[in-house]
C-alpha cells in the first residue's frame, strides 16, 4: 500500500507540472468568498469541512467555533498548494474552472492520500433535507469497536442541538476528538472535522435513547459505535491511567534538541524547579491544543519556579524532517521551552515506552507528567481534554494551576 500511495503523490505531482507545462494555463485567482470542500473516504461517503478564502489569499477553516488561519498557500497557474499551520500534511490542488478545485489531502510521513474537492458558493456543512425526529443535546455513554477486544475503547459523547444543527465532540480516556459539527436529518446524525491533520466523519441512526454508527478516519480507517444517553456518566480519571512501575520514585532520559545538545533532568535549569514533562508529537492535535495552553501558561506564570520540557515523538522518517517539524511547531505556537526529539521514524506507542522504560506504558499523546523539586514524580496525567470539551477544559486549566502552586509552595 505504501508504494501505491506515494505513486499517487507522484502522479498528482506529475499531472501539476503537466497542466503548467502543457496547456501553459493561465494565473488562476483563488476566488475570495466560501468554499465548502469535502475528502472521499470509505464506504463512498464524503466528509465536509467549510472554508473562506480572504482577499489576501490566505483562508480560514471553520469547525464548530473553532477558526483555523492557514497563510501558506502557494498558487502556480492552475495548481494550487495549501499548507497548515503546524502540522505536516498538504493539499495538491488544480482548479477546473473558477468555482471548482480537486486534487488530494496528503501525508507524506504516513504515505496517506485522500481525493479532495472544493466549490465555491456552498455555506452549509451538510444538507439539511428534513427535521430532526429527536434532539441529542446532553451526555452519550459511548463505546467504540464493541466487539473488537484490541480496538474496544469508551467514550463520552457530549452535544448540543439547535434545529437540525448539532455540535459537540466525544471524550475518551486519552482526549478527545476536537471541534465536531454537523446535521440531524430525521433520525441520521453526521458529524465531521478537520483541522489539517485530522479528518473525522461521524455517521450515526439515533433513537431518544440510541446511537449506533461509524466513525471514519481519513480514508484508512473505520470503526462502529453504540451511545446511550447517559446524563451521569464519567470516564475513568486521567491522572490514574499512566503511572510509574514499581521500584521507581522518578523519570529519567537524555534526548537531543534541535542544535545537538544532549538535555535531561539533571541539567541546571531543572535543579530545585517544578518540572512539567510533556510527551507529545508535532502531528497530534490534541497535543496543539495542550501546547497552546502550556505556552500561554509558561508566558504568564505565577510560579518562578517551574520549568516545562516536551518529549517529540515523530513519525518523520528522518531526524532531519523530525526536527523541522519541531522547529515549524514551536514557531507556530510560540513555544518557549526546550522540545527535544525522542523518537522519530513511528509515533508507535510501545516504541515509545522503551524509551521511557520507568512508565507502566505510553497510553496516550499527549501525557503529562508532574515532577516536584525534590526530582520525585508526583502525577501522571493521560491525554488532554481541549477547548471543544467545554467545562473539562476550563476544570483541568484550575486543576492544573493549583498543583503547580502547591507544589511549588513545598
Amino acid at each position: 500500500m505504501k508504494h501505491i500511495h506515494l505513486l499517487l503523490i507522484l502522479i498528482i505531482t506529475i499531472s501539476l507540472n503537466s497542466c503548467k507545462k502543457e496547456q501553459k494555463s493561465e494565473q488562476v485567482d483563488f476566488k475570495s468568498g466560501p468554499w465548502r470542500a469535502y475528502l472521499e473516504v470509505q464506504d463512498n461517503k464524503k466528509l465536509p469541512f467549510l472554508t473562506e478564502v480572504m482577499e489576501d489569499q490566505s483562508l480560514k477553516i471553520f469547525n464548530a467555533e473553532e477558526v483555523i488561519n492557514v497563510d501558506e498557500i502557494e498558487i502556480n497557474k492552475d495548481s494550487l498548494i495549501i499548507r497548515f499551520p503546524v502540522f505536516e500534511g498538504y493539499i495538491a490542488a488544480r482548479f477546473e474552472d473558477s468555482m471548482t478545485l480537486s486534487g488530494s489531502f496528503i501525508k507524506e510521513s504516513l504515505d496517506r492520500v485522500v481525493p479532495f474537492k472544493a466549490t465555491f458558493g456552498a455555506q452549509d456543512r451538510f444538507d439539511i433535507t428534513t427535521q430532526p425526529s429527536q434532539n441529542i443535546s446532553g451526555n452519550w455513554e459511548t463505546v467504540f469497536s464493541q466487539d473488537n477486544k484490541e480496538d474496544r475503547y469508551i467514550a463520552k459523547g457530549i452535544f448540543k442541538q439547535n434545529g437540525n444543527i448539532v455540535t459537540g465532540t466525544f471524550r475518551t480516556t486519552t482526549g478527545d476528538y476536537r471541534f465536531l459539527e454537523g446535521v440531524l436529518n430525521d433520525n441520521q446524525l453526521e458529524l465531521s472535522a478537520f483541522d489539517g491533520a485530522h479528518a473525522f466523519l461521524f455517521t450515526a441512526q439515533v433513537t431518544d435513547t440510541t446511537m449506533n454508527g461509524y466513525f471514519y478516519s481519513g480514508n484508512h480507517w473505520k470503526e462502529p459505535f453504540v451511545a446511550k444517553r447517559n446524563e451521569n456518566y464519567k470516564l475513568p480519571s486521567e491522572d490514574s491511567l499512566t503511572f510509574l512501575k514499581e521500584g521507581y520514585e522518578k523519570l529519567a532520559f537524555t534526548f537531543s534538541d534541535s542544535q545537538g545538545n544532549q538535555v535531561s533532568l539533571e541539567d541546571k535549569r531543572f535543579k530545585d524547579k517544578v518540572v512539567i514533562v510533556q510527551i507529545m508529537g508535532t502531528w497530534c492535535p490534541n497535543c496543539m491544543d495542550e501546547t497552546k495552553y502550556y505556552v500561554d501558561y509558561y508566558a504568564h506564570r505565577k510560579v518562578s519556579n517551574a520549568e516545562f520540557v516536551a518529549l517529540a515523538f515523530e513519525y518523520a522518517k528522518t531526524e532531519e524532517k523530525a526536527f523541522k517539524s519541531i522547529k515549524r511547531f514551536k514557531e507556530k505556537l510560540g513555544v518557549e521551552y526546550p522540545v527535544l526529539l525522542a523518537q522519530y521514524g513511528t509515533s508507535d506507542k510501545e516504541k515509545a515506552q522503551e524509551k521511557l522504560p520507568m512508565l507502566n506504558h505510553v497510553l496516550s499523546y499527549p501525557t503529562t507528567i508532574f515532577i516536584d523539586k525534590k526530582g520525585k514524580v508526583r502525577k501522571i496525567h493521560t491525554g488532554f481534554n481541549g477547548p471543544a470539551t467545554g467545562q473539562k477544559y476550563l476544570d483541568f486549566k484550575k486543576e492544573f494551576e493549583h498543583f503547580i502552586e502547591e507544589l511549588s509552595k513545598e
